[in-house]
């Protein structure tokens, strides 16, 4: 809505945009929401309370090759097929309707040795995919960097922060493709990820890259 929140403020022309594309801290600690595996919550992960679709009916009523391709797609999941099918098992018994059902069975759906092993909770891929899905947050993001440009005063700057490899990758894409049309100037050719220091005082800065592009 970032074009019509300017234009409602009477603003033609801004001096420069700032994507921060972090979760709040906040919502993910509030259990009601649902986002985090470590709290015992119902399965919403809305972050706009008013939007219909809550992560309960992705798991409950999509197919299993939707649950599937949301999980590849979104979460990067190399075991999606698995979960996917683990989930839909589970639920002809009973509705999966809690944080802590969908975390226990998404670790049961996970190899023995690759649980074992892993760096992370077997469940954080599986988690961050829902979310991604319920909130249409990639599609949101591609519709707001297509609108920047009208607004930006030549020779001014877009930065964006992103902290998983899909909206990373929107964002390259996205300014490779006005840099072709020579709207952009890209600024940094490849993302300026932080220093150890600055991961070391702020953990989670650690997966944060920073993309500039400035307006022709």
């Amino acid at each position: 809505n970032i074009d019509n929140v300017l234009k409602k403020n009477n603003i033609s022309k801004v001096d420069g945009i700032v994507f921060d594309l972090g979760i709040s801290s906040y919502q993910l600690l509030s259990a009601e929401r649902g986002f985090s595996f470590r709290l015992e919550g119902p399965l919403d992960m809305r972050m706009d309370k008013t939007s219909y679709i809550l992560a309960y009916d992705l798991v409950n009523n999509l197919t299993e090759k939707e649950i599937s391709d949301i999980l590849w797609s979104f979460g990067q999941e190399r075991w999606h097929n698995r979960i996917a099918r683990y989930l839909v098992r589970e639920r002809s018994y009973s509705p999966i309707a809690t944080t802590g059902q969908l975390k226990d069975i998404v670790s049961r759906a996970m190899p023995h040795k690759f649980g074992m092993h892993s760096r992370i909770h077997p469940a954080t891929r599986t988690f961050q995919a829902l979310r991604i899905a319920v909130n249409r947050e990639l599609e949101a993001l591609e519709e707001a960097l297509g609108k920047v440009p009208e607004f930006l005063k030549n020779g001014s700057s877009v930065c964006v922060i992103s902290f998983h490899s899909l909206e990373d990758r929107i964002v390259k894409y996205n300014f490779k493709e006005f840099a072709q049309k020579g709207i952009y100037r890209i600024v940094t050719k490849k993302p300026l990820l932080p220093e150890c220091e600055e991961t070391r005082d702020n953990p989670r800065a650690r997966s944060a890259k920073m993309r500039v592009a400035s307006r022709v």
